[in-house]
């Protein structure tokens, strides 16, 4: 049975990856990190590794209730501990009496500053300032390049790893009936869209599946399946709960509000 069949293709390439991670780590007998990886990708390397093998894998994230972590692939006899996932954490100041900053205008600013996504994890509203995760080897170039975002001058203050701020993420719960579970289908019921205003959205971009551009309209959600649609928020499709008599899908939604 090939491990792919579980996956939609568009995950092969990390599959791919992972399965190098694991295996150079079994071959090596020594450990290996990552950058950080969303949520998805954490299941998925999980899924693959396993528990019981030679090879075992840890996530972290520095904050409790991390969305974004690094992955420490290491053989079963090691021990980890959270040095060993190399991350440094920041807060960011800013001006808040002239300007409002916001968590796109922060992640366009770190990617503008020639940081791959890849390098840092959780961006942390504070109610004005903000909280950073990134990893230890680029926080010297960071404390360098971030000096302003947008036209607000902002300052780097170095936190402690053990005294991180927790994200406050709450969500609430929705039942919906649909047609199908087509992207679009379920994106215009969850966002209150219509198909025809949904579609190109999709197609130009505006839409993400499991952290994943998705460009296909058609395209099929399953189970567990994270949406977000640009300037309008996110929700996971948490269960399909069945049939109604006129043979429609009942879908639970959960719509991230924090």
């Amino acid at each position: 049975m090939s491990i792919y069949q579980h996956y939609r293709r568009s995950e092969y390439p990390f599959i791919d990856q992972v399965l190098d991670w694991k295996e150079r780590t079994a071959d090596e007998y020594s450990p290996r990190l990552t950058d950080f990886l969303d949520p998805r990708q954490q299941k998925i390397a999980e899924n693959i590794t396993g528990k019981h093998g030679e090879v075992r894998v840890s996530f972290h994230g520095a904050a409790a209730g991390a969305e974004r972590k690094r992955a420490f692939f290491y053989p079963d006899y090691y021990e980890p501990e959270m040095e060993d996932f190399q991350l440094a954490a920041y807060r960011i100041d800013y001006p808040v009496k002239f300007v409002r900053l916001e968590h796109p205008q922060i992640l366009g600013a770190l990617t503008s500053s020639g940081l791959v996504r890849g390098k840092f994890g959780d961006i942390t509203d504070l109610d004005g300032a903000f909280q950073l995760v990134t990893a230890e080897e680029t926080a010297a170039y960071l404390e360098q390049q971030l000096t302003h975002i947008g036209k607000a001058g902002v300052t780097l203050e170095k936190l402690d790893l053990h005294n991180l701020q927790e994200p406050k993420i709450r969500s609430v719960e929705r039942m919906v009936t649909v047609s199908s579970l087509r992207l679009d289908t379920v994106l215009a019921e969850a966002f209150s869209l219509s198909r025809a205003k949904i579609k190109p959205l999709i197609e130009q971009g505006a839409v993400k599946v499991n952290w994943m551009a998705a460009d296909n309209p058609a395209m099929m959600l399953e189970e567990g399946d994270m949406l977000s649609l640009r300037k309008k928020g996110r929700c996971r499709l948490s269960t399909v709960e069945g049939e109604t008599k006129k043979g429609r899908l009942r879908l639970m939604l959960s719509h991230i509000t924090g």
